[in-house]
């Protein structure tokens, strides 16, 4: 059949239309929301590089836990800065550590909010590499170790959900025996699994301090020409223990997170990096699009693409304008 009898825009004419005929459910149950914690007290610092995101001490970081708490949003994913480096990055396993801290003050405060720590060396190297440097390489193995160490010290301050994201091989299997062995049998692993080498990472770097001393991270981040490797991977860390699965980042990958959920029955992550947060918001204050219907546009293209979880440093905005459209 063709015009006059079909006419696609009858299923357009009115909110409530459209509404009932959406394909795709955006919710604040999708959202996952990133926070910098380092050591000292009474911080709130805004970050230079990252409009609206700030460093918090570990005494400050349960007030921003609880607001984001108050508005549904069921999870928070932590990135620590220490107080010193070195080599080993041997800050990253501490008891004593801004996020071991910071995990333990926003469980007293909020028990209810899902806390996420990320699980990588590259803030507490002084090389700012993911992994041990020996002989110019990261040495994959004894990185290994030293991550699983990491994982262990956080789900013992009370992480619900420890996320690698360091790509080096089999750190996955690494950690669940580690944790399975000290008897946090219930503590998940969101493998940052298909991460590529991006250049969308940048503003990051500068509010984690992790921008590489030598050299870039090619060796363990994924080439961005390739597919079928991510499938391989996702499906790795799976086999290894991985309760959900990452690609990052989202708007140049969304392919990626299609074909991860087409094939995979594990949840999918997707994470709306840096580069990405701040080209939206460096074209809205250019006065070059509106800022809260692009923010929810680009969220609901990933979660299109097959997302259950967006990492999004969007994802209090998006909370507030999920809200008042209902």
């Amino acid at each position: 059949m063709a015009f006059p009898k079909i006419r696609m825009r009858r299923l357009r004419t009115s909110p409530a239309m459209r509404r009932l005929v959406r394909q795709t459910a955006l919710t604040v149950d999708d959202l996952v929301y990133p926070l910098f914690v380092r050591p000292g007290r009474n911080l709130k610092d805004p970050i230079e590089s990252m409009t609206g995101c700030f460093h918090f001490s570990p005494d400050t970081v349960a007030a921003e836990a609880e607001e984001v708490a108050a508005l549904k949003i069921p999870a928070v994913l932590l990135f620590g800065l220490p107080e010193k480096k070195d080599e080993n990055g041997s800050e990253a396993w501490s008891e004593k550590a801004a996020l071991q801290r910071a995990v333990k003050e926003i469980k007293k405060a909020v028990p209810q909010l899902l806390i996420i720590t990320d699980v990588c060396l590259c803030a507490y190297t002084l090389s700012g590499h993911c992994g041990l440097i020996k002989n110019g390489k990261i040495d994959n193995d004894s990185t290994c170790r030293l991550l699983a160490k990491t994982a262990l010290s956080h789900a013992q301050a009370g992480a619900d959900i420890v996320a690698p994201s360091d790509m080096m091989d089999g750190r996955v299997q690494y950690i669940r025996e580690c944790l399975e062995q000290n008897a946090f049998h219930e503590t998940a692993i969101m493998s940052y699994s298909a991460k590529y080498a991006s250049a969308f990472y940048g503003p990051f770097r500068g509010a984690a301090d992790s921008t590489p001393a030598f050299g870039d991270r090619k060796t363990y981040q994924m080439n961005p020409a390739n597919a079928d490797q991510a499938l391989a991977e996702i499906a790795l860390d799976i086999e290894q223990g991985a309760d959900i699965v990452m690609v990052k980042p989202a708007l140049c990958f969304l392919d990626i997170i299609h074909r991860a959920k087409t094939r995979f029955d594990s949840p999918i992550a997707a994470y709306n990096v840096s580069g990405e947060y701040m080209m939206l918001n460096s074209a809205a204050d250019a006065g070059l699009l509106q800022k809260e219907p692009a923010i929810l546009e680009m969220l609901y293209s990933i979660k299109r693409a097959g997302a259950d979880i967006i990492i999004t440093y969007f994802a209090k905005q998006a909370a507030k304008l999920l809200r008042s459209s209902q």
